[in-house]
């Protein structure tokens, strides 16, 4: 094999497994935002209490797109992958909720302060989805 091919062996699969799960995050964020948006709006309810709804309802669009396609490959089992996502996703969810709290404080828009969080912390799920989680 030459060294071109060695790379492709390599870094093709990990790239692809990056491309899922940035596919699954961008549902998952885009259905969260959605979800907080229609809540703050339409429901009255302040932007922290409908991320609590949003976070929820995207947590298992997440958790199902990267059990499912992501790492699709993993053998570990749903008992054993959900309970070790779940408190992944705990920590997360208080990054986000503090982040996500720390942008009001700033004055910024709720959707914009949103964006942000959910931009940030998706490099913790994945190493975390990629080394733990699913392995």
């Amino acid at each position: 094999m030459n060294k071109l091919s060695d790379t492709r062996t390599i870094f093709l699969p990990l790239f692809l497994q990056i491309f899922r799960f940035g596919i699954v995050g961008l549902t998952a964020a885009a259905i969260h935002i959605s979800i907080v948006i229609l809540l703050v709006q339409y429901e009255g309810l302040e932007p922290l209490a409908a991320n609590i709804f949003g976070f929820a309802i995207a947590f298992q669009m997440s958790y199902w797109g990267n059990r499912l396609w992501t790492f699709s490959d993993a053998a570990v089992l749903h008992r054993v992958a959900l309970p070790k996502l779940l408190l992944v996703q705990i920590v997360n969810f208080l990054a986000n909720e503090s982040l996500f709290y720390v942008f009001l404080t700033l004055h910024l828009p709720y959707p914009i302060a949103l964006f942000l969080v959910l931009t940030i912390l998706p490099v913790f799920t994945f190493i975390s989805s990629k080394l733990w989680v699913f392995r």
